[in-house]
Formats: C-alpha cells, sequence, structure tokens
C-alpha cells in the first residue's frame, strides 16, 4: 500500500520534522513517502499532487496554523480518491479528537499524542498483520460512536531513528530551516501552552545527536534550531551541547534555542560570552508577562530579576542576538499592566520583541478556565481571543496597532538610533511610541497597502510632525544618518526635501578639494579624485555635529553632514560646519 506522509507548513523554508520521525520509525518495514506542501499552496494543486501519487493512506500533520487548510484538501482529496484512508496526527488534533472525527468524517483514524509507536501498529492494521484493537493511541468512529485506544507506553527515544538521512531530503538541507530535538517534554506547568500536558522531561542519545548535527553541517545546513521547550534545563547537558557547537561548527551556521533565562546561571552566559563566536548562537526567551499575579494564576514559575541579569548579560557579551517574546490577553492583565510589561521587557532593548496575542489551545488549562477570566475568543483555529473579563476587544485591536509599527520599525531595525531618540526623549514611554504612531498608521490605512524603504521614513516623518514637542530638525538628522548607514552606493532618490543650494554644494565642494581634511584626516587619506568625490560621496544640510553624536550626545548644530559610499563597507561620515 503506498503511503504519503504530508503537512502543509507556514512556509516553503520550514520543515517538518515529525514526518521524517515517523517515517524512521515505519522502517524499514514500511517506506512512507514525505510530501510536503504550504499553506500558501492552492489546495487544487496539492490535491492534484497527491492524487498523481496514487495513495492508498495519506496522514496529515496537523496545527493551529494549517488545520482550516488541512481540512480543505482532505475534503477534495477524498472526493477524487474515495477509497484513500485519511490518518491525522499532531498537536491539533490530539486533544479534543472527537469534535474532529465528528467534524471531518473524511477521516478515518486520527494517531493522538507521540506518534511513532501508533502510526507504525496502524499501518500493520491496514496491512493486515494484526487486529485494529492491537493499535494504541489512535482514536476513530465505530457505529457512529468515538472509539478511543489507550496510550502506549512512552518511547524510549535513544532508540529512535535519526530523521536526517532520507536521501531524498538531502538537497533541501541548505535551503530550508532544519529543526532538531535533543529532548521531550518541559518540566513547567504554564496553562496556556500544549508542553504542561506532558509531565517530565526526556532526552534523546546525545552522541546521536551530535553525529546528526555534524552531518546536518557537513551536507549545506545553514540555520538549525532545537525545539527543545526548555533547552537549558539540564545545566550540564546544556554546557556540552554548547561546547560541542563551538569545537565543531561550520562557518555560516546558526543555532537557535528556546531557553528558560532566569535559571541561566552567570558562568553559563560568561563561557558563551567568551568562546561563542558572534553570530553562531541565537536564543528566543518566553517572558509573557512581568505581572506576578498573572504568572501565577497561568502557574508560570519566574523570576523576573533573574530573566533580566541574563538578558542584560548575553547582550552585553555582544555574541548572541535574543527574541524575547509576550503575550497580551493572560489572566488580569488589562491594558495598563500589558503596557508595563511591555516597556519592563523593551527597557532590555532585545534585538527581536514580539508581541503576541494568547491563543486558547485545545488542550490547555486557560482554555478550560475560560469562563472562569470571561474569555470570548474564536473557536477556529488559531483561537485567538476577542476579550476577557480585563481587556477589552477595542484594547486588543490598539495593542494589534502597534504591534504592527514594532515588527517594521524596531525588529527589522531599520532606523535604531532614531527610534532610541523617540522612545528615551520625545515619548513618555516606549509602549507610547510604537502605540501612537500604530494607531495613527492604522488611521492613514497605510496597514492594507504596501511599502517601500523611503516610504517609512516618509510616514514615521508625517506622524512626527503632529506630536507637541517633536524636535523634527534633530530627529530627521537621526533618520538621515539610519537611512544612509544601510545604504552601500549613493542613493538615487532621497526620502527628504532638504538640498543644499547649487551655490553651496559648489562651494562645500571647492573646499573639499582643496583642503578634504576639512572633513577629517581619515577622509583626507583616501585621496579622492574630483571625479571620485563627485560620483561617491554625498553633502546634505543637517542639524547634529557628528563627532558629538558618536560620543552619545545627540544636540542641535546646525551643518552639512558628508556621507562617501564604500561598496563592501560602511559609509564614511563627517560634519562640515557652515561655510
Amino acid at each position: 500500500m503506498n503511503t504519503i506522509l504530508t503537512t502543509l507548513n507556514a512556509k516553503y523554508i520550514h520543515t517538518n520534522l515529525a514526518l521524517r520521525y515517523l517515517k524512521g520509525a515505519a522502517s524499514p518495514e514500511f517506506n512512507p513517502i514525505i510530501a510536503e506542501y504550504t499553506i500558501k499552496d492552492p489546495a487544487f494543486n496539492i490535491v492534484s499532487d497527491l492524487f498523481q501519487k496514487k495513495p492508498d493512506i495519506v496522514g496529515f500533520s496537523c496545527y493551529i496554523w494549517n488545520i482550516e487548510e488541512t481540512i480543505h484538501v482532505i475534503k477534495m482529496l477524498k472526493t477524487v480518491c474515495p477509497d484513500v484512508k485519511i490518518l491525522l496526527g499532531g498537536p491539533e488534533v490530539s486533544y479534543d479528537s472527537h469534535h474532529w472525527l465528528r467534524r471531518i468524517p473524511e477521516v478515518d483514524f486520527i494517531v493522538m499524542g507521540e506518534g511513532e509507536t501508533s502510526f507504525k501498529q496502524l499501518l500493520r492494521y491496514l496491512h493486515g498483520e494484526i487486529l485494529l484493537e492491537d493499535v494504541p493511541g489512535i482514536c476513530y468512529l465505530e457505529d457512529g460512536k468515538v472509539k478511543i485506544h489507550a496510550q502506549p507506553p512512552k518511547i524510549d527515544l535513544r532508540e529512535l531513528a535519526s530523521p536526517f538521512r532520507f536521501e531524498e531530503d538531502l538537497p533541501h538541507l541548505g535551503k530550508r530551516i532544519q529543526y532538531i530535538e535533543t529532548s521531550r517534554g518541559c518540566p513547567f506547568s504554564c496553562q496556556f501552552c500544549l508542553s504542561s500536558i506532558e509531565v517530565g522531561v526526556r532526552y534523546f542519545n546525545r552522541e546521536k545527536i551530535k553525529e546528526d548535527i555534524r552531518f546536518l553541517m557537513d551536507n549545506g545546513a545553514r540555520t538549525i534550531k532545537f525545539v527543545d521547550r526548555t533547552f537549558n534545563i539540564s545545566r550540564s547537558y546544556a554546557m556540552e551541547m554548547f561546547q560541542f557547537l563551538i569545537d565543531e561548527h561550520k562557518p555560516g551556521v546558526v543555532f537557535q534555542f528556546e531557553i528558560t533565562a532566569d535559571i541561566m546561571r552567570p558562568e553559563v552566559i560568561q563561557f558563551l560570552n567568551d568562546n561563542a563566536p558572534r553570530g553562531l548562537f541565537r536564543f528566543e526567551i518566553g517572558v509573557q508577562s512581568t505581572n506576578d499575579l498573572t504568572n501565577t494564576l497561568v502557574q508560570r514559575r519566574q523570576n523576573f530579576e533573574k530573566l533580566k541579569r541574563t538578558v542584560t548579560m548575553v547582550k552585553e557579551g555582544g555574541k548572541i542576538d535574543q527574541h524575547l517574546d509576550l503575550i497580551a490577553g493572560l489572566p488580569e492583565e488589562d491594558y495598563a499592566s500589558f503596557r508595563q510589561t511591555f516597556n519592563d521587557v523593551f527597557a532590555m532593548r532585545p534585538e527581536e520583541l514580539q508581541l503576541g496575542f494568547l491563543k486558547l489551545l485545545r488542550g490547555t488549562g486557560l482554555r478550560v478556565e475560560a469562563e472562569k477570566f470571561g474569555y470570548t475568543y474564536v473557536d477556529l483555529a488559531p483561537y485567538e481571543i476577542f476579550s476577557n473579563n480585563v481587556l477589552t476587544f477595542d484594547d486588543i485591536v490598539r495593542i494589534k496597532h502597534a504591534e504592527d509599527v514594532l515588527e517594521k520599525y524596531w525588529n527589522d531595525h531599520r532606523m535604531d538610533h532614531t527610534i532610541e531618540y523617540l522612545v528615551t526623549e520625545v515619548f513618555d514611554t516606549p509602549f507610547d511610541f510604537f502605540q501612537s504612531f500604530g494607531t495613527y498608521w492604522e488611521t492613514k490605512g497605510w496597514s492594507r497597502i504596501g511599502h517601500q524603504l523611503e516610504d517609512l521614513f516618509r510616514r514615521l516623518l508625517m506622524f512626527l510632525e503632529t506630536v507637541d514637542g517633536a524636535n523634527l530638525n534633530i530627529i530627521q538628522s537621526l533618520m538621515q544618518l539610519d537611512y544612509l548607514t544601510a545604504q552601500q552606493f549613493q542613493p538615487r532618490k532621497l526620502w527628504w526635501k532638504e538640498r543644499p543650494t547649487v551655490e553651496q554644494q559648489k562651494t562645500i565642494y571647492q573646499t573639499l578639494r582643496e583642503n578634504p581634511a576639512i572633513a577629517g584626516e581619515e577622509f583626507a587619506d583616501f585621496k579622492l579624485t574630483e571625479k571620485e568625490l563627485f560620483k561617491h560621496t554625498l553633502v546634505i544640510p543637517h542639524a547634529l555635529n557628528y563627532d558629538d553624536f558618536l560620543n552619545g550626545k545627540i544636540v542641535q548644530k546646525d551643518g552639512y553632514l558628508l556621507t562617501y559610499f564604500r561598496h563592501g563597507q560602511a559609509p564614511y561620515f563627517a560634519t562640515i560646519p557652515t561655510l
């Protein structure tokens, strides 16, 4: 029987690890084919491709981001292949399985939870080798009634086959993100997270993991993400893996981890600061909330002072970028409290700050207690909330406005100096800037249209023209520095209006030809020809002295900014006084 394991990934660059573990577990008796698509692919195209593979069995890996699209594909596939057996698995269908069986009558079986043992036994049943009652961890409809089989014993992860050695994957290892597990389970009980349901943490064989990582690197993998829920729960294990990755990494490879920051010891961070090459590691840290009552209600143990110590030490080390997560909508965190949470976390200036919104996932404690906290939510994946007893839908919408500009203006790092000035000197708090600008952005309808890089600068300036007390001369000068710093060649079209007059420009360039040291001794040492001077430099009216700026002083001082564009290097800047 021809078996297909498939899923709809969120993006093409993603790789589904679960399918590969199932394929490895089914071997050598069975040899399922893996077929991956994305949620953006037309359902007709997916069904056509599956149809041409002539399947007898199709197993779908289901998540909150793909379940609705998957259902559409299943219904179409069953129409053109009425005899095909449809299997579902994954976190989205492992809970409330009776709901899915009744909602999708085309489904024959659901594999619940950890699937390697159950999937292989189900294949044995479908091939006529064993009885249905001997297949553990599945559910199905029989005479209109839901039948549920008990879960099998937990798998010994040390014995699982590697999910990375399939020949058909080799050409894609360098083109897609590769995911790797070194453990399963989580020691914490956060009531908004599915990981809280599984008790205890189990580990894979360390030496096999190291061999898999070597294999991935040898075959071109560039980004390897560890999917462990808490990579550093065992300090000795984390240190061993960090040392291994430092010792054996290949240039250009990046490893990403989800860590619990408040349990990370200073000596571990110091080791990484001293020994890790810059850019080798990237940390994801779930803060979610700094409200103590909120954390208590969701059974989240967190010492924010220790978390802050970790984030600060890592940032000061300058080796590891950090991605911090917040969740809006947790119990008893109203708008004012979330504003405080945002400001508490933004004060650490993480390289990325993700502002997410609570989703009441099937199987989680918060979903069970939704009525207690007054939650209203969408009862379709991804189950995002509308409101609760302390946070209105209007509050949620406003926070979403802030999220939009946070992504564009902070996480993308297009104008760091400008944003730093705005959140410290112009607005009362960082959240107030992102909220005010985000709401303005929405009222202008910009969230519904595209934008070029220059548009982001123009739109920010338009907003700031409406802000009382904003020194637009200083702000525009900072924006110009941010914009020009990212350029390797002289821009063909500038987004700002101010230009030197023809006479001013003539005077400046004549002075530069006669006395280049006016732009600094380093500039004089470039010994630019007249042609190079005109081709590779830009002079604009500017309200900051660049030397003061480098020394952290933001003081208005009118003059001109000279920018010399050097291909392959950062531009050279200098202030030329008014002549």
